[in-house]
C-alpha cells in the first residue's frame, strides 16, 4: 500500500490538508495538537495521515507503525466512505469532533463526539499505543471524549478491548477488510459473545465459522497469547459494565492480533534481523475448524477420517446421513437420563483433552468448588456437564452446561470435563455413592417403618379409649405423632451434614431483631465465629413446623445469594436455628431508614437486585429440591459486608417437582395459590422497592396515596430516589423497572420465568411492553374476605397468584 505524507494547516479550528507532493509532517505520539500551532514531531511508535491501500487510488485516513514496516495500518478511519482524488483534509473542531473533509470542504466522516462536551476545549493525541484521543485540556487524558480504540478496525493492538461495554451498549470487535485493496468492512468478525459465560467467535454475518474454547483463567484456548507468556500479560474481566478480553506488552516486541479478508485469526510478531512479519501463532484451519462440524455430542478428531465420531455413551442419530459425510445431525443418548429424578439415576463420566463445549448456554460460578459444582449440576435435570472453571491453582469455580454439547474436538488440553450419562452407562460407581445409596434406602426404610409402627401403635390405643377420653387424650396423641415426626426429622439432619450444637457451646451477646417467629440475636461459638441465632418462639403454633422447614430446605442449598445455616441446638423446649452472620442486617433496615437508605448507592443496588435474582433462580430451577420461598421481602434480605445480598427465612417455603404446586398455609389466605411466579410478582414489588427506597404500601406521591404499583404504571422516571441521581446508571434502571413490571403483572400466566428475569437484567436484550400490574388497594382484599389481620408485607404474596 501506498502511504502519502500530509501537510498541516490551522485556521480556527485543528485542519491537516493532503497534498501528495508536500514535505512529511505527521502527528506523533505524545505530541498534543492544540489550536494555532503546528506539529512537526518525529515520534516514537505510530504515525497518522492519508493513505492509498495496494492498488486502490481512494484516500484513506489510517494509523501505521511509522520506525518498523512502514505502510502497516493498523486503523482506519473513514473506511466506508473513502476520498476519491487526492485532495482532503482532517480537522478537530471546537465541539470535540474529528472530521474528515473532500476538496469540496463536505463532511465525508465524522467521530460523531457526544453532545455532552460541546463547550470542552478539546485536544487530539496519538498515543504510543496507537490509540487516537480527543481529550478536554481542562480534564485528564485517562477519560477521552473519544478514542479510536472504542471503533477497532481490522487489528487487535496490545491495550484495545475486545468485548462489550455494558453502560454505553457498545460492542468493540474487530472486522475485516473486504480485500487489501479495500479496507471497508468484510465478511468476517472477530467477536466475544456474553451470552452464557463468554468465548470469542469469528464469524460470517449471522454465521458462526469456528469458536475459540472458554476462558480458563489463563486465555482462550486456542489464543497463544496466555499469562504464562513472558511477552505478554493478559486479562479476561466480568462485571456489571463491561465484558472484555486485553492484553499488554510485557518486552519490548511488537505483537498484533489481525483477522484476515479470509477469515482468517493471525497473530503477528515483527523480527528485527529480517525486518518482516511472522506468524507467532494461528488458528488453524482444518477439517475440525467449522463451528458444529460434528453436531451435538459428536467430537471431531484432525488426524482420523472420518473426522466425526460419537463421545462414550452416545451414538449417530441419523446413520443414513453419517455415511455420506453430512455429520450435522450429530449424536444422541445411547440411554436416555432419569427425567423423573433430578438426583437419581444418572451419574458423570470425566473426560480430558477436549475442546470444551459452546457455553452460551451455560451458568458459572467463580467461588463454588468442584463439588459443589457437581451438586449443583446434579440437583438439576436441565444440566448436561460441568467442569472447573478456573486451571489456575489445582481448579476452582464452575461452569454448567444446559441443553446439548456443541462444537467438541481434540484439543491438548488436560482441563477435565464431566458429562452427564445414565448410570448403567458407566462402568460403575465409586465406593462412597454406594455407600451412599445405600446409606439412604436404609434410612428411608427405618423411617417408613417408624411412622407406620407409630400409626398402628396410636390408633390402637384410640380404639381402646372410651370416647370421653379419647377426646382428652387428642392432645397427648398429636404430641407423640409430632415426636415421631421430629425423630425422623433429626435422621435426616444428621445425614445432611447440619450440626448439632450443645448449648453450651453457643453464647448469645444481644438481641439484633425480631422475626414472624421469635427473636433474633447476634452470638458467638466457642471458636470465635461470629454468628446469628434464630430462637423459636414457643407460643408460635408453627414452631416445630418453622424449625423443621427451615433446616430440610436449607440443608440442600448451597448458593452465594442464600444464607448459609450453620447448625441447630435444642435445649429443653427452646429450638434454635444458628445461621452465619450477616454485618449489613436486612436490607429493609435500609429501605425503611432514609439515612441509611441515602448510603446505597446505584451500583449497590443494582448489584442487589441481580444477586436476589440469581438467589430465587437457583431455588426454582437450579436447586436440588427446587423451592417455592413465598416470602419474598426486604425484611428476607440479609446483606453481607460487601453488601450481597442473601435471601433468609424458610419458614413458608415449599417444594415442588416438575410443575408447580399450590400450598395453603393460614399465614395468608384460606384459598391463596401459590407457584413460581407468586416468588417473580414478591421479587417485581421488592425491586421497584429498591430503586424508590420507599414502601409499597404506605407510598404516597404529591399528598395522594396510593400504592407504589399504581404510582409507577405511568411515572416510572419519577420513581427514582434522590439519593441515587448521581450514581444511576439511566438504562440500568429504567431496565429494572421495565423488568419489575413485567414481574407484576396481573396474570401469573403473564410474567416471566427467573431464569428469563436474569437474562434480562444482565444484556441488552429486547424487553416486551408491560401488561396491566396487579396493584391492588387494602379494600379490595377485603371484599374478596383475605385476612385483615396480616402486616404490611402480607399484601405482597396475596395477590401474587
Amino acid at each position: 500500500m501506498e502511504v502519502y505524507p500530509m501537510l498541516l494547516l490551522f485556521s480556527s479550528t485543528i485542519f491537516f490538508f493532503l497534498s501528495s507532493s508536500a514535505a512529511v509532517d505527521t502527528i506523533s505520539a505524545n505530541q498534543p495538537i492544540k489550536d494555532g500551532k503546528t506539529i512537526v514531531s518525529d515520534g516514537k511508535m505510530y504515525e497518522l495521515g492519508f493513505f492509498s491501500p495496494g492498488k486502490s487510488t481512494n484516500r484513506y485516513l489510517g494509523i501505521w507503525y511509522k520506525k518498523i514496516s512502514t505502510g502497516t495500518v493498523v486503523w482506519v478511519a473513514n473506511r466506508e466512505t473513502p476520498i476519491s482524488d487526492t485532495s482532503g483534509g482532517f480537522e478537530v473542531d471546537r465541539q470535540g469532533n474529528l472530521l474528515i473533509r473532500s476538496g469540496s470542504n463536505t463532511v465525508i466522516w465524522s467521530s460523531n463526539t457526544p453532545a455532552s462536551v460541546r463547550n470542552a476545549s478539546p485536544v487530539a493525541q496519538l498515543l504510543d499505543s496507537g490509540n487516537l484521543v480527543v481529550w478536554d485540556e481542562s480534564s485528564t487524558k485517562e477519560n477521552p471524549i473519544w478514542q479510536s480504540f472504542d471503533y477497532p478496525g481490522n487489528t487487535l493492538l496490545p491495550g484495545m478491548k475486545l468485548g462489550k461495554d455494558l453502560v454505553k451498549e457498545r460492542e468493540w470487535s474487530i472486522t475485516t477488510w473486504k480485500s487489501p485493496d479495500d479496507p471497508s468492512i468484510g465478511l468476517y468478525k472477530l467477536r466475544l459473545d456474553a451470552n452464557g459465560y463468554p468465548q470469542v467467535f469469528v464469524g460470517e454475518g449471522q454465521v458462526d465459522n469456528f469458536r475459540l474454547a472458554p476462558w480458563n483463567g489463563v486465555g482462550f484456548r486456542g489464543i497463544p497469547v496466555e499469562n504464562t507468556n513472558p511477552i505478554y500479560s493478559v486479562e479476561f474481566v466480568v462485571n456489571q459494565k463491561e465484558i472484555y478480553y486485553r492484553y499488554e506488552l510485557i518486552g519490548s516486541v511488537f505483537q498484533r492480533i489481525i483477522v484476515m479478508s479470509d477469515g482468517i485469526l493471525l497473530h503477528m510478531s515483527w523480527i528485527n534481523r529480517t525486518q518482516q512479519w511472522v506468524v507467532y501463532g494461528s488458528i488453524a484451519v482444518d477439517s475440525c475448524s467449522q463451528y458444529g462440524r460434528c453436531g451435538p455430542y459428536g467430537s471431531c478428531f484432525i488426524k482420523t477420517y472420518p473426522p466425526c465420531s460419537c463421545m462414550e455413551g452416545f451414538e449417530v442419530k441419523d446413520p443414513e446421513e453419517w455415511n455420506v459425510g453430512d455429520w450435522s445431525s450429530g449424536c444422541q443418548r445411547e440411554t436416555p437420563l432419569d427425567s423423573g429424578s433430578s438426583t437419581a439415576g444418572d451419574d458423570f463420566q470425566k473426560v480430558s483433552g477436549m475442546k470444551f463445549p459452546d457455553t452460551r448456554r451455560s451458568w458459572f460460578n467463580v467461588s463454588m468448588s468442584l463439588g459443589e459444582c457437581e451438586m449443583a449440576c446434579r440437583s438439576n435435570c436441565s444440566c448436561t456437564a460441568y467442569a472447573n472453571l478456573d486451571i489456575r491453582n489445582g481448579g476452582s469455580g464452575c461452569l454448567l452446561w444446559f441443553d446439548e454439547l456443541m462444537d467438541m474436538g481434540e484439543h491438548d488440553d488436560p482441563q477435565e470435563l464431566y458429562i452427564r450419562l445414565a448410570t448403567s452407562k458407566l462402568a460403575g460407581q465409586s465406593s462412597f455413592d454406594q455407600k451412599n445409596g445405600v446409606l439412604t434406602i436404609v434410612l428411608c426404610v427405618s423411617s417408613a417403618a417408624l411412622l407406620l409402627c407409630a400409626v398402628v401403635y396410636v390408633y390402637r390405643k384410640k380404639k381402646k379409649m372410651p370416647h370421653k377420653q379419647r377426646r382428652g387424650k387428642k392432645t397427648s396423641m398429636i404430641t407423640i405423632y409430632k415426636l415421631i415426626l421430629s425423630m425422623i426429622f433429626l435422621l435426616f439432619v444428621e445425614n445432611a451434614h447440619i450440626l448439632n450444637y450443645e448449648d453450651d457451646t453457643v453464647i448469645i451477646i444481644y438481641k439484633i431483631g425480631e422475626g414472624g417467629f421469635g427473636p433474633v440475636y447476634k452470638g458467638v461459638l466457642e471458636d470465635g465465629q461470629i454468628i446469628a441465632v434464630k430462637r423459636l418462639s414457643e407460643t408460635s403454633e408453627q414452631g416445630l413446623d418453622e424449625f423443621r422447614n427451615e433446616v430440610i430446605c436449607i440443608a440442600k442449598l448451597q448458593h452465594r445469594n442464600l444464607v448459609k445455616l450453620l447448625g441447630y441446638c435444642i435445649h429443653g423446649n427452646e429450638k434454635f436455628l444458628i445461621y452465619e452472620y450477616m454485618d449489613n442486617k436486612s436490607l429493609d433496615s435500609y429501605l425503611s431508614d432514609e439515612t441509611r437508605s441515602s448510603m446505597l448507592d446505584w451500583r449497590q443496588r443494582f448489584g442487589i437486585i441481580r444477586g436476589i435474582a440469581r438467589g430465587i433462580l437457583y431455588l426454582h430451577q437450579d436447586s436440588c429440591l427446587q423451592i417455592i420461598h413465598r416470602d419474598i421481602k426486604a425484611g428476607n434480605v440479609l446483606l453481607d459486608s460487601e453488601m450481597n445480598p442473601k435471601i433468609s427465612d424458610f419458614g413458608l417455603a415449599r417444594k415442588f417437582v416438575g410443575q408447580d404446586t399450590m400450598a395453603k398455609t393460614m399465614k395468608y389466605a384460606v384459598h391463596g395459590r401459590f407457584s413460581t411466579k407468586s416468588d417473580v410478582f414478591s421479587f417485581g414489588v421488592l425491586v421497584l422497592e429498591i430503586v424508590s427506597g420507599k414502601k409499597n404500601r404506605g407510598f404516597s406521591h404529591e399528598g395522594q396515596s396510593d400504592n407504589l404499583l399504581g404510582h409507577v404504571k405511568d411515572k416510572s422516571i419519577e420513581l427514582v430516589n434522590a439519593s441515587i441521581c448521581k450514581s444511576c446508571v439511566a438504562s440500568e434502571v429504567l431496565r429494572s423497572i421495565h423488568v419489575a413490571l413485567l414481574c407484576v403483572q396481573h396474570h401469573a400466566e403473564d410474567r416471566p420465568t427467573m431464569l428469563s428475569v436474569v437474562l434480562m437484567l444482565t444484556s441488552d436484550c429486547v424487553l416486551p411492553p408491560p401488561k396491566e400490574p396487579a396493584f391492588w388497594s387494602e379494600e379490595n382484599c377485603h371484599q374478596l374476605g383475605f385476612v385483615s389481620s396480616m402486616d404490611e408485607y402480607m399484601l405482597t404474596l396475596l395477590y401474587a397468584t
